[in-house]
């Protein structure tokens, strides 16, 4: 199968297109490099350098004619998408009208929409939160998101298109970048290896800090394999279930680093405390039992191993 990763150098996506290669699939990855690195291009799948927006993207979608294309390219940070709406939509919708007119045109025959559990959905009255409940998002990166998920609607009632969303939980592991809705596991991890201090973003009625779902970038990458031949026309929920707090999370990390590093500061032990930036949610913890219907996926990494498997991989790159 010819598959078209867009995003394919960032840390979810290069994931991705890693475990699409080992299936033994021809992978074209396109990525502007904007947030993504050339060093997480595997080196059996074919690499553009190009914006999502262009013509030339246009034009390759039209020439390659994939089976799939992979949707991963995006403004990933809330924060931004706060300060700067404008560009967050260029990206998130503009892009992404941009690849599903070209996928149109050249018979793309699937879609695979990454959406975010971890924000569309708002603070939620159903907790933890399946699809079932009507998103409500609380940040244009989410509105963003959930604008795409509407398209994607469209394009199957104008044109038949087939799709299917997966809405992320906040997906962590190695080649993560301390930015988007799990950057923080990466920030933890470069802080203690810097010997600076971390902060907890939390609400005022709470200063463990806020509550989020993580999920480890394996899991991930297998629900993509899986949505190659899976799931129709639907959004789905990939996460863990599982709530985790920030102090917790900081916790489990600093643990985790003074295991394998000894000499790790014990007054970095307890992060400084901070209040939540705007677009924050203060809770978000996904259902994902239509994921095992679906696509006979289920989570498999604890946060203890995945935070362990991440440490490995930050400890030999610091090594490089």
């Amino acid at each position: 199968m010819k598959i078209l990763v867009t995003g394919g150098a960032g840390f979810i996506g290069s994931n991705v297109a890693d475990g699409y290669v080992k299936e033994g699939h021809d992978v074209i990855i396109v990525d502007d490099l904007s947030s993504g690195s050339r060093e997480n291009v595997n080196p059996s799948a074919r690499f553009f350098e190009m914006d999502i927006r262009s013509k030339a993207f246009e034009e390759l979608v039209a020439s390659e004619r994939p089976d799939v294309i992979n949707h991963h390219a995006a403004q990933i940070s809330v924060p931004a998408s706060v300060e700067n709406p404008t560009y967050d939509a260029h990206i998130n919708i503009i892009g992404f009208l941009n690849l599903l007119e070209a996928a149109r045109k050249a018979g793309v025959e699937k879609i695979i929409f990454i959406s975010s559990g971890g924000a569309i959905y708002g603070e939620a009255l159903e907790y933890p939160t399946s699809e079932a409940w009507q998103p409500r998002p609380l940040s244009p990166y989410a509105v963003s998101k959930y604008a795409s998920e509407h398209y994607l609607h469209y394009y199957r009632h104008q044109y038949g298109m087939e799709y299917l969303t997966l809405r992320y939980a906040n997906v962590y592991g190695p080649r993560q970048i301390p930015h988007g809705e799990a950057g923080v596991v990466a920030i933890f991890m470069n802080n203690l290896l810097e010997g600076k201090r971390s902060f907890v973003n939390h609400f005022p009625q709470d200063e463990m800090g806020m509550v989020r779902d993580y999920c480890f970038v394996g899991d991930v990458v297998r629900a993509n394999i899986a949505a190659l031949l899976r799931g129709s026309c639907e959004a789905v929920n990939i996460g863990t279930g599982v709530e985790t707090r920030t102090l917790t999370l900081y916790k489990t990390v600093y643990s985790a680093m003074k295991e394998k590093l000894p000499d790790v500061s014990e007054e970095l032990s307890m992060p400084g405390r901070r209040l939540a930036r705007p677009g924050d949610l203060s809770r978000s913890c996904l259902v994902v039992s239509r994921a095992r219907e679906v696509l006979g996926w289920e989570p498999q990494t604890d946060l203890k191993n995945g935070i362990g498997r991440t440490l490995d991989w930050r400890l030999a790159e610091s090594r490089r």
